[in-house]
Order: C-alpha cells, then structure tokens, then sequence
C-alpha cells in the first residue's frame, strides 16, 4: 500500500496531469479559462479572488522553500532550523488565513449568486471540495508545527516529506519517509497530487 500511495500514485498524477494539458489544448483550447462570472457579481468578486489567489502564491512559494530547498542547504547559509521554522510558520499562517477568506467568500459567492451557482458544473464542485480539504489539512500542518515546537513534539517535515518529495523527480523514490509521516502530512500530499491529476479537466 505504500508503495502505490506514495510512489506509484504520483507519478500517475503527474502522467494525469501532463495528458491532461495536453489533451485540454488539443481538443478544448479555448475553454481552458474558467467561465468568467464577473458579469453576474463583481464585489464579493473583487475582495475574495485577489485574497485567494495572492494567499496562493505565498503558500506555492512556501512549499518551494520548503519541499526543494534541502535542510543542508540553509543550514550551509547560516538559517538555523529554529529561525527557518520562525519564517515558514508565520508565512503559512499569512497565507494561509488569506487562502481560507478568499476561499469561503468566493464559495459563498457561488452558492448565494443564483447565475452564478447555476453555472457551477459538477466537476467545479468536485475540484472546491478536493481544494477545501487540501487548505484545511495544509492549515493543520502549520498549525501542528507551531504548537509541536512549542511542547517539543515537533514533525520536521523537512527530514520526511521534503526528500521524499524530491526523491519522486530524481526517480529515486523512497515510500517509507511518508509512511513514518503524520496523517495530516500524508493526507494533505495525497489529495495534492489527487487535485493536480483532476486539475486539466475542470475549468477552475
């Protein structure tokens, strides 16, 4: 089992994504935005898509920092593993906080908006569930960081989840770092991967 979850399943996300692209310019070029709904409701709009998407950004940059950036690295530039863990937490909790308003007014927007919500497909309900669990499980590993370090309990991904991360694209990959990882860990990387491999054929 977890050989499928944490290597085979990966790479066939990724195999997923990279046909999806490929079969969504072949065949559906130019629906590859998302139905714009501007016209139907501006202002709740204009607060929460800027929240979201910039609170995406910030979180995509953190887990950059913090998945391929290796621990020897920084710690051969002089970034301590307590100043790092100052940074990385205060910027998920940033982020994160604006990821989770953007998300709850854009969703409430699409569910109180009747043109709105009547324009919403099943798979765009599909991918704001998928993309709901991943913020709330990505919100829970910030969090459990936090007070983890705090009691002393801390889970220091960066020896767990980070080289198994890198270990899928140097096809090198190593199961047992995420078997050994917490739940909320090996939850939030599954539905990760599970919203990469759906994301090509949803119009979000």
């Amino acid at each position: 089992m977890n050989t499928f979850l944490w290597v085979v399943f990966p790479y066939l996300a990724i195999g997923a994504f990279i046909a999806g692209l490929i079969w969504r310019y072949r065949y559906d070029k130019f629906g590859w935005t998302t139905r714009s709904s501007q016209l139907y409701e501006n202002k709740l709009l204009r607060i929460g898509s800027p929240l979201f998407h910039f609170g995406l950004l910030l979180a995509l940059g953190g887990h950059l920092m913090g998945l391929v950036i290796p621990k020897w690295f920084t710690d051969a530039i002089g970034i301590d593993q307590h100043t790092y863990h100052l940074v990385a937490v205060a910027g998920g909790l940033v982020s994160g906080a604006m990821i989770i308003v953007g998300f709850v007014i854009l969703v409430f927007r699409r569910r109180t908006t009747s043109a709105v919500f009547q324009a919403t497909t099943v798979n765009d309900k599909v991918m704001y569930l998928v993309l709901g669990l991943v913020i709330a499980l990505g919100m829970w590993n910030t969090t459990s960081t936090a007070l983890g370090e705090l009691i002393g309990a801390e889970y220091n991904y960066r020896e767990g989840v980070s080289p198994w991360f890198r270990s899928i694209f140097t096809f090198s990959p190593n199961p047992e770092l995420m078997a050994n990882a917490p739940f909320q860990f090996q939850a939030h990387a599954f539905l990760a991967f599970f919203l990469l491999m759906i994301w090509p054929f949803t119009r979000l």
